[in-house]
């Protein structure tokens, strides 16, 4: 018996890494799979003035904060996945001017987050037993590979197939179909044929292979979020969801039918649909509350035997 802790899409959120790291323990898994999005999506400057205080907007809220304040909204910020900058009145209205200084400080402040998640990770699992897998997503940047692969507890996923138990392997990649947001690792549905076909050609038994694939089949119910307007905000005031995920990974599975497909991308899309013989999750994710969403998933020599979505 096997027992997988997934997750997805923490977006940089401190305590979310955190409390995925020591997820293995806390249910008793052997295995952690982390699907995609690790990196946080902006900085949020405090600007201190003359009286020694800070001004900051968070989430549209403007805050004037002493030293104390300070410290606790910067904890805050960073468990909700933002990244918090000091700066003075003068540097931020140099920043403001020199936007590939702006992207340069905020690839280094992903580039120290992903180093301190790296030596987390190490310092937690070392001597544990549990394999952690991680696979990057269309929201992390190219940068943060090289980090991961320098772990000494951490197996980079992306594009490669990999022993879980000695039983099942795995295939993963984090590419996603085209967003709205243009982001890092996203391609055309040919082209994720062509990365799933590259992997799942040479698996002699897919009875024994997981899927690890970020974005959720299209049409699967995994895949449903709100129908934007122009300006990427949700088009209508009530409820309007819409199939935004992949028809590759659709047609993959459907295709192939593995025993299990571990998918995320889509945060609302939280749940688990069987599609044929395949057992397919989404765990949602809610890391903007410090939330960590994910599954506990138990699999035998015949496939998997028990799931439950977990929330913490």
């Amino acid at each position: 018996m096997t027992t997988i802790f997934f997750a997805t899409d923490v977006h940089g959120s401190e305590i979310c890494w955190k409390k995925f790291i020591n997820a293995g323990k806390f249910y008793n898994a052997d295995i952690l799979v982390l699907g995609g999005d690790m990196t946080g999506k902006a900085l949020v400057p405090f600007i201190r003035d003359s009286k020694g205080m800070y001004k900051v907007n968070f989430l549209e809220e403007e805050m004037l904060l002493d030293d104390e304040g300070k410290t606790r909204m910067m904890k805050n910020i960073s468990d909700r996945g933002y990244y918090p900058l000091d700066l003075t009145d003068d540097e931020f209205d140099e920043l403001n001017a020199d936007q590939e200084k702006v992207e340069k400080i905020f690839v280094k402040h992903v580039l120290d987050m992903a180093e301190r998640w790296v030596a987390f990770a190490d310092e937690k699992l070392a001597g544990t037993g549990i394999k952690c897998f991680v696979c990057p997503g269309n929201d992390d940047m190219f940068e943060i590979d090289a980090v991961l692969e320098s772990s000494k507890s951490i197996i980079m996923a992306e594009g490669k197939i990999l022993d879980l138990d000695g039983h099942y392997n795995m295939l993963s990649t984090g590419w996603s179909n085209p967003t709205p947001w243009d982001t890092h690792r996203e391609c055309s549905e040919e082209e994720i044929t062509e990365k799933i076909e590259a992997m799942a050609s040479k698996i002699s038994d897919i009875n024994r292979c997981v899927f690890n694939l970020h974005a959720p089949p299209f049409g699967s119910g995994l895949d449903e979020a709100p129908e934007l307007d122009e300006n990427l905000r949700p088009k209508y005031a009530g409820r309007s969801l819409i199939p935004v995920g992949s028809t590759a990974v659709r047609d993959a599975i459907l295709k192939y039918q593995p025993p299990l497909a571990l998918t995320g991308h889509i945060h609302e899309g939280r749940g688990i649909k069987r599609m044929k013989k395949t057992f397919v999750v989404n765990p949602g994710s809610s890391y903007e509350q410090s939330t960590l969403l994910g599954a506990v998933i138990e699999m035998d020599k015949k496939g998997v035997t028990k799931y439950i979505l977990t929330s913490g």
